[in-house]
């Protein structure tokens, strides 16, 4: 009974696919085109989210009744308030000065207008950007 087992799983190897074989040579080589793209996507990414440390990414969603704005995600100084975003949307979908706008951190809580927005992503933001949800009238909170 064993046999037919042993056979049973040497017939399953045969009809596996084989992973390609590598050249080394290749591999080490300075060609661009021939070495191992995968190795190299990673480290220029990581090196792209970390660009300037005194930046912050910044994603602007809608709720409620708030206009859509066509540009979502912003680059902005750490030093910079939250009244500064709030100002800085209220122009963006040319709300009136006086017109109440709120902002939400991840749909959760209203931050106070004179926090930074650096330490607001060092808790809150993830994926190297920080969600904030604008709208006229309370939504969250």
């Amino acid at each position: 009974m064993s046999e037919a087992v042993e056979t049973v799983s040497e017939e399953s190897k045969a009809d596996a696919p084989t992973a390609p074989s590598v050249d080394s040579t290749k591999i080490n080589s300075k060609d661009p085109k021939s070495a191992n793209d995968s190795t190299s996507k990673p480290a220029s990414s990581s090196s792209a989210k970390q660009k300037n440390p005194m930046k912050v990414d910044i994603l602007l969603k809608h709720a409620g009744d708030a206009p859509i704005m066509n540009k979502r995600k912003w680059t902005v100084d750490r030093t910079k308030k939250i009244s500064w975003v709030a100002d800085f949307i209220k122009k963006y979908i040319k709300s009136d000065s006086t017109e109440s706008l709120f902002l939400y951190v991840n749909q959760s809580f209203a931050p106070a207008p004179d926090t930074d927005l650096g330490s607001i992503f060092d808790c809150f933001g993830s994926d190297g950007k920080l969600v904030l949800h604008y709208c006229r009238t309370q939504a969250w909170g």
